[in-house]
């Protein structure tokens, strides 16, 4: 059955509009509470969020939410989403909370949740959640109300957390990094982690005002980034997302690499020191030919999930993997982590190119990338996936590419929209393919 307010990465849409209103996260917050409590301790939940104008409204929304069912509410301040999950862990806490929109613009909004193993909610809590969403929800008496205060050393104590995965024997010292925090959760943190690792730090996308997250700057705009590494002379780029849960990186050169050659890039250096575990790593169907084919060179197995790192990350831990992601950037490395993080991501890649003693553009350039091409369909009715016209063209065109490329169709889950790409070894016949299936799609559509 489909979910009335939860998506894939929690709730999420436009500030002041259902569902993203000051109503409904207070309701969200009296639900997730009442979910979470079980037993007769003291409930304790953390919350964090990025740097939008409509942060503060839902923080103190979801706080008065959470207190008026007998939660203990620690406000966190602007917390990257790995920070959230970590303290939700340490802080032995019930529950944890990461108000942000991710690499959206400032005038969206989500709420995501975490349960107090650090991970995302499986979808049966998303489920009962909703459930108490639009139910009755019984507060607590007047002696029983939560109490809400903040902590002053979270961020030092993520800092500290994520300069620990760096290798203690290596150093940052005469490594000029320019680090892009989108005017994000991360635009404290990750500029002083580093710096504090030795490297002389030039940090872009630091200067949040609550509308210019993700504005020009952060992974899904790296072309300031591209610029100001080649301006500065540095040797690495690190961009990550509003909520720094993603990360890009730039060569000294002034050229990005995206989440493949980030993830074949860690995987090899971890296969190599004998810490890549089962032999492999997990990424999506997006994820490039070429990556399968250089990983497979190498003895490394790739696992392939649906588009999500929620996906992703069950399939590490069903099948034991400890590297995982998405080509977007998304890259989950379990020994560290229950979720994506840029910085600790960022910091793995240091490492290699402090051991390799070679420059970005050399080291993080695993592979040539099949060219591939992705057109989406629009459809205003019916199931254009089921017409026979339609299968017997998909049947040919993955017969064509057996061996040469590869073949992805999948539904929008947000829109009548269906998605069609093509990777392999020739353009021309990659741009005939998706062609061919997109318009006998568009004849089935009627």
């Amino acid at each position: 059955m489909a979910r009335k307010y939860f998506g894939t990465d929690g709730i999420r849409g436009l500030t002041n509009k259902a569902p993203m209103t000051a109503a409904m996260a207070m309701q969200v917050g009296m639900a997730a509470g009442a979910h979470f409590r079980r037993g007769d301790h003291k409930h304790r939940v953390v919350i964090g969020k990025d740097t939008r104008l409509s942060g503060y409204m839902l923080e103190s929304a979801m706080v008065a939410g959470f207190t008026s069912v007998g939660m203990d509410v620690v406000l966190l301040g602007p917390m990257p989403t790995p920070a959230v999950a970590m303290l939700t862990q340490s802080m032995r806490a019930d529950l944890g909370v990461m108000i942000s929109a991710s690499h959206n613009p400032f005038f969206d909004n989500g709420i995501k949740l975490f349960g107090p193993d650090g991970y995302k909610l499986s979808d049966a809590d998303e489920t009962a959640i909703e459930a108490l969403i639009d139910g009755e929800i019984a507060l607590s008496p007047a002696a029983e109300i939560g109490r809400a205060r903040r902590v002053d050393d979270a961020q030092g104590r993520y800092i500290h957390f994520a300069k620990s995965t760096f290798p203690e024997n290596l150093r940052l010292d005469g490594m000029r990094i320019v680090v892009d925090c989108a005017n994000g959760a991360a635009y404290r943190v990750a500029p002083t982690a580093l710096w504090e690792l030795g490297a002389d730090v030039v940090a872009i996308g630091v200067t949040p005002n609550g509308r210019n997250i993700n504005d020009g700057v952060g992974s899904t705009a790296p072309q300031t980034l591209c610029e100001t590494v080649v301006a500065s002379g540095a040797q690495l780029g690190i961009a990550l997302d509003g909520d720094a849960d993603r990360l890009i990186v730039v060569d000294e050169k002034g050229h990005v690499v995206d989440g493949d050659q980030l993830m074949a890039t860690i995987a090899s250096g971890w296969a190599r020191s004998g810490r890549l575990k089962n032999g492999g790593l997990v990424a999506t169907v997006m994820s490039n030919l070429g990556l399968e084919r250089h990983l497979a060179a190498q003895g490394i197995g790739l696992v392939r999930t649906a588009v999500g790192d929620r996906h992703v990350l069950e399939a590490m831990r069903a099948q034991g993997y400890n590297v995982g992601g998405e080509q977007s950037g998304h890259i989950i490395l379990s020994d560290y982590a229950t979720t994506g993080d840029g910085l600790v991501a960022a910091l793995q890649i240091l490492a290699e190119l402090v051991w390799a003693g070679a420059p970005a553009s050399e080291l993080l350039h695993r592979f040539e990338p099949l060219p591939q091409l992705l057109k989406n369909v629009r459809f205003a009715g019916g199931k254009p996936l089921e017409a026979e016209a339609v299968k017997a063209v998909i049947a040919e065109a993955e017969a064509e590419l057996k061996g040469k490329g590869r073949l992805v169709i999948r539904p929008s889950g947000t829109e009548p929209v269906i998605r069609v790409m093509a990777e392999g070894d020739d353009p021309a016949q990659v741009e005939a393919v998706v062609d061919r299936i997109c318009d006998a799609m568009r004849v089935a559509a009627g």
